[in-house]
């Protein structure tokens, strides 16, 4: 096995490269990367990946200045993803967050969205769990309060919950 090559900063500017080529990140998770990296190699060289903070700083300051990372952009496009899937606003949040966007950026890009998103998540999450009027029919009346609760874990209040899980299965389930 050949001995680990030193970290140097072109090797940090192309780690960050590689990944952000690959996928869409917010600064926080592109820092964790890198220092990840770092205390991959450190560990096999021997070395203390304190050390190497200020490189690691360096490079995202580089990212940051080159536009290759905008937290606000990261955040819109997951909001988005994230509503299309079902996810609701406290949802969306706590998934940002664990990414390291700032609250604030998270809740202007909820707001940016338009109005009756929280109600389209709260039928498209039914639709994905086949939740209330997605149920078949003879198990839809006992399943209620199980449905309830899903909706409820899942991050919607109690009221969407309820009027989206007693929706007339006959109507188009569109959005009121």
């Amino acid at each position: 096995m050949r001995a680990a090559r030193p970290i140097t900063p072109a090797y940090l500017e192309r780690a960050a490269l590689y990944y952000l080529e690959r996928y869409g990140a917010s600064a926080e998770m592109l820092r964790r990367v890198l220092k990840r990296r770092v205390e991959t190699r450190c560990r096999l060289r021997g070395e203390a990946p304190d050390d190497f903070s200020e490189m690691v700083e360096a490079v995202m300051a580089r990212a940051l200045g080159a536009g290759l990372v905008d937290d606000a952009a990261f955040a819109a496009a997951k909001v988005r993803s994230l509503r299309r899937r079902g996810g609701s606003a406290r949802a969306i949040g706590a998934k940002l967050a664990a990414k390291g966007v700032d609250r604030d950026i998270v809740g202007a890009a909820l707001a940016e969205e338009e109005d009756g998103g929280e109600d389209e998540a709260a039928f498209a999450y039914a639709r994905r769990r086949r939740l209330g009027p997605f149920r078949q029919p003879p198990a839809r009346a006992a399943a209620r309060e199980r449905d309830l609760a899903a909706m409820a874990r899942a991050g919607f209040a109690l009221a969407l919950a309820r009027r989206v899980i007693d929706a007339d299965p006959e109507d188009d389930l569109a959005v009121p």
